[in-house]
Formats: structure tokens, C-alpha cells, sequence
């Protein structure tokens, strides 16, 4: 491995013993090879960190941090940032897939394209056996060269998942790291596109598992979901549900704010933001990607398309 990668791939993990062998396979088998792989394990109890430095004794491109404490996923996630060297960065989870091809693509396009400072893939839904049970219709227009429509597309729809794209790192180092609030993605991956256009390769390339323990599922309230970015959430004296839900509407504020726009951007994201609060009450407005009526599932074998899983039992 070159002193310094051109990509940096952040993988923080908690307890992800189950799935995670087969997320590094993924990784480590890609046709894109440039990259260090920093794997954060957030003081797991599992055989998680029996896995990783099985992993890493074997590549020299992993890198393995061992916390002694659980200090929270967002806090995580922004630690395998802040230990990243490439130019290029990516988060990755222990439970996803990815096809052999999808950091090369993503590479090429950012190679491309000097204004792109996101690609990504299509992606669809994979169940616990890594079978197709969703594609995820990609209806944002973050593609747009207009950041208040590419702002407004992504408060209004429910999201793919640019949040495991590949990045610009310059540019993430600009934005306000991962918060520990409801849905402090969403503001995350907001304020990002205020920052230029992303791309999204027309293969389909990346599969999220849904599965009983992923986060989203494990922790089916705000607090709870809360408490899993950042322990001190627990606290309802200083943290407040009414408070998780503030700081999400002032994420949006302050991406705003923040971002390099001129008067007239500003003023015009500003208005969708408002446009956004009072629409709430519609039905379907939380909406998430999950809860759409199923589509056809897509004619591809996982197996053909990821490094390792032809020689796994699903």
C-alpha cells in the first residue's frame, strides 16, 4: 500500500460481528485498489474485533482502531473521518454490500468531472440473505446545477443513500461533522449539496441490508435512535425530545447558513426550508425509502456482482 491513498474508506462498527466479514470481503475485493480501509470498532462485545484483525493481519490496507468505550456512532463515523489521508473518502457499514466495480466507477466520475463533489451508484434493498428485495428509485435531483433544487429535491423527498457515496474530502471538511439529533443525516447530506452537484452511476452497485438489528431497527424511536448516535442523548433533562427535533430543523439553518451561496441562493433555499415546515402535517411526509410500496425486485444475482459471496452459503 502507497504511503498516502488516494481514497480513504471509514467503516465504524458497533456489535456487527453477523454481517461484517462479508462487508470486508466486498471491500478488499474491489477492482479499484487505491484506498485505506479504517475500521473504527466503537468498544464492540462481540466477535467484532476478533474479525477485524483477522482482516487486517492478512491486508496491510486495513487499519484497526479499537475504542475503549462506546462513544456513539456520529462521534465514530467523524473519527474515521479525522483519520482519513485520501483525497477521496467514503463511509461504509458492516452490513451493506458492494459490487466489485462500484469504487471505480465513482472514482472515474470524480476524475471526470471537477464540479461533481459526490458519486454514488443505483442501489437496492438486500434481506439477511443478501437477496434483492427492493430497488430504490432515485428521485432527488441532487444532480442538479442549481443548489436551492438540489436543497429543496432533498427536503422534500425521502433519500437514497449519497451518504455512502464517495467524496471529496476537502469538501467534507468544510461542512458541520455528523450530528447526534433526529435525522441528522438528512441535515449532513442537506448541506453537502450546497456544496455542489452529485452523480449517481446508472448501475446498480451498492445493497443496503435490512435486516432486525440494524440500527434503524433496533432503535424504532427519535430517543432511541438518538441514544445510538451519541449515549448522552439519554439524558432527558438536557436533551429533550422537543430539543432532538430543534436541532434538526436548525441542521437545515445552519447548512444554509454556512454554505458558499449567494444572496439570492440563500434567500431562495430559505424559502423551501419554510415550504418544508409547513408541509409536515402531509401524509407520507416522514416517509422513509423502507416503507414504499414494493417495487419489482431486480433481476441481478448479489452473488455475481460482490467479491465473496459466491463462496458463501446465504
Amino acid at each position: 500500500m502507497t504511503s498516502s491513498p488516494r481514497l480513504s474508506i471509514g467503516l465504524p462498527v458497533y456489535n456487527g460481528a453477523e454481517y461484517l466479514a462479508e462487508s470486508f470481503d466486498a471491500l478488499l475485493g474491489q477492482t479499484y485498489g487505491d484506498f485505506e480501509l479504517i475500521v473504527s470498532d466503537n468498544a464492540s462485545t462481540d466477535e467484532t474485533e476478533s474479525i477485524c484483525r483477522e482482516y487486517a493481519a492478512s491486508d496491510d490496507r486495513i487499519r484497526y482502531l479499537r475504542l475503549p468505550r462506546n462513544i456513539g456512532a456520529a462521534p465514530n463515523h467523524n473519527l474515521v473521518l479525522a483519520e482519513a489521508s485520501g483525497s477521496l473518502f467514503k463511509w461504509a457499514s458492516h452490513d451493506d454490500l458492494y459490487a466489485r466495480e462500484l469504487l471505480r466507477r465513482c472514482v472515474d466520475v470524480l476524475d471526470e468531472r471537477a464540479d461533481i463533489i459526490l458519486a454514488h451508484s443505483w442501489n437496492a434493498i438486500i434481506d439477511p440473505q443478501s437477496t434483492v428485495t427492493q430497488p430504490v428509485e432515485y428521485r432527488l435531483a441532487t444532480d442538479s446545477p442549481s443548489a436551492p433544487e438540489r436543497f429543496r429535491s432533498l427536503l422534500f423527498e425521502p433519500g437514497g443513500d449519497d451518504f455512502y457515496g464517495v467524496i471529496r474530502t476537502d469538501v467534507l471538511r468544510k461542512v458541520t461533522p455528523h450530528g447526534s439529533y433526529h435525522h441528522a443525516d438528512r441535515t449532513f447530506v442537506a448541506e453537502l449539496s450546497l456544496h455542489g452537484p452529485f452523480h449517481q452511476v446508472p448501475e446498480l452497485l451498492y445493497f443496503r441490508r435490512d435486516h432486525p438489528t440494524r440500527a434503524e431497527r433496533a432503535n424504532p424511536t427519535a430517543r432511541s435512535r438518538c441514544v445510538n448516535l451519541d449515549p448522552v442523548r439519554a439524558d432527558r433533562i438536557r436533551h429533550p425530545t422537543p430539543r432532538l427535533y430543534a436541532e434538526y430543523v436548525w441542521g437545515f439553518h445552519n447548512a444554509i447558513r454556512k454554505a458558499p451561496l449567494s444572496i439570492v441562493e440563500r434567500r431562495e433555499c430559505y424559502q423551501h426550508l419554510l415550504s418544508w415546515l409547513a408541509s409536515r402535517s402531509r401524509p407520507g411526509a416522514t416517509q422513509r425509502v423502507e416503507d414504499r410500496q414494493p417495487g419489482t425486485p431486480a433481476a441481478v444475482s448479489v452473488a455475481d456482482l460482490v467479491a465473496g459471496k459466491a463462496g458463501r452459503s446465504s
